[in-house]
């Protein structure tokens, strides 16, 4: 399929959204993200910031008090978004080492599926890495099934198969009681997921999730769409067939400075995830309740506001509420989406969230890419790395 820059050019075509997500083959099927797992330095003090700034709730932990000696897990759970922090207990060792080349961040996209044999088997066959073989964990609770691969980076692919199991996560965990849980901030499922790769990598890896994973790629961004006047970059979106799972890939471009996605690979030592989009219903009150725990957003100067009317056309929210709290507004033919960009979340230039409300939008935000990138660059200049 030929790439497309825009939903607009999109609707043009004789594909639309429905026709795309149905060029995926949909072989797996993925019912949707399970859970996110972090490698990180301290996974207790940043479960207490996952929970006290951004709204999440004690769910589940592994560690020494439940057998496990090399590790201690966090799980968090907020709507249907479940975080997994991971720490490692001893010296040496494999996470150990992924902490020091990357830094705290992300190291599993789990994915649910009906069958982890099955996916691990037919995405093996198409030419993925195995990183785990299908495994059958279970205790009192039931039994799960999960299996493993790797896709770009150091990141990997587990697929869970957890029909069968009514505990409080996986075999191994006990339920975390906690009489810390702050209430959450209205943040309901992951809307999609970007990977950072490294130069004309991005082919490479459009190419796996379309051939290994049955995906099929619904937009596609050069760096005339997403640049400004010192850095640029390219970006294509991949989804599966029912479009509950989209992995947006990014890659640099050439410009006259050092962009968002080279320093990004500078600090991570090579491709991994850059950020997180989380949805939501009420992206004004999320947001206030964020930054009034404490997250930092990226500043958008108020003169992007000046004509944000007849650029968008009517909106149900008060202009200046969203000006109030540099909220970016964009459309499509389907309606229009509000999103905003925290500042990294982690000491290295990497990992960062974004939150997002979809009022019938399915695109991601070209609108705002230009006022994205410069408040990005902005941070860049801060840290002496533009």
């Amino acid at each position: 399929m030929e790439d497309i820059k825009n939903l607009t050019d999109l609707r043009n075509t004789e594909y639309g959204t429905k026709k795309i997500f149905e060029e995926a083959e949909d072989f797996l099927p993925l019912k949707g993200t399970d859970y996110i797992e972090l490698y990180v330095g301290n996974a207790k003090q940043t479960a207490h910031f996952y929970k006290t700034a951004l709204g999440f709730q004690s769910e589940a932990y592994a560690g020494l008090e439940t057998g496990i000696k090399d590790r201690a897990s966090y799980v968090l759970k907020q709507g249907k978004i479940r975080m997994v922090l991971t720490t490692p207990l001893k010296k040496d060792g494999p996470i150990n080492a992924h902490i020091n080349t990357h830094g705290d961040g992300v190291k599993v996209v789990a994915l649910w599926v009906d069958d982890a044999k099955a996916a691990f088997e037919e995405t093996v066959k198409r030419g993925a890495k195995p990183y785990m073989e299908p495994t059958r964990e279970e205790d009192e609770h039931g039994h799960v099934v999960r299996s493993g691969i790797y896709t770009y980076g150091k990141t990997v692919h587990i697929f869970v198969e957890r029909n069968n199991y009514n505990g409080a996560f996986l075999p191994g965990y006990r339920k975390w009681e906690s009489h810390y849980n702050p209430e959450p901030v209205g943040l309901k499922f992951v809307d999609h997921i970007v990977g950072n790769v490294g130069w004309n990598e991005m082919k490479e890896w459009c190419e796996f999730y379309g051939k290994v994973m049955g995906f099929a790629q619904i937009i596609s961004f050069t760096d005339e769409d997403i640049s400004t006047d010192y850095t640029a970059l390219m970006s294509k979106v991949m989804s599966n067939g029912n479009g509950r799972v989209k992995f947006p890939i990014n890659e640099p471009a050439e410009g006259k400075k050092k962009s968002q996605i080279e320093e990004y690979l500078e600090f991570n030592n090579g491709p991994g995830v850059q950020h997180i989009a989380v949805a939501t219903d009420d992206i004004i009150a999320t947001v206030s309740q964020m930054r009034e725990r404490g997250v930092e957003f990226l500043y958008v100067p108020e003169t992007y506001y000046d004509d944000l009317l007849q650029r968008v056309g009517q909106i149900d929210e008060d202009v200046e509420v969203l000006k109030k709290h540099g909220i970016l507004i964009d459309r499509d033919e389907e309606g229009y989406l509000l999103q905003i960009f925290t500042k990294t979340i982690v000491d290295r230039p990497t990992m960062f969230f974004e939150v997002i409300q979809r009022k019938g939008a399915q695109s991601f935000g070209v609108g705002n890419f230009k006022a994205l990138f410069e408040a990005i660059e902005r941070e860049q200049a801060n840290r002496g790395t533009l």
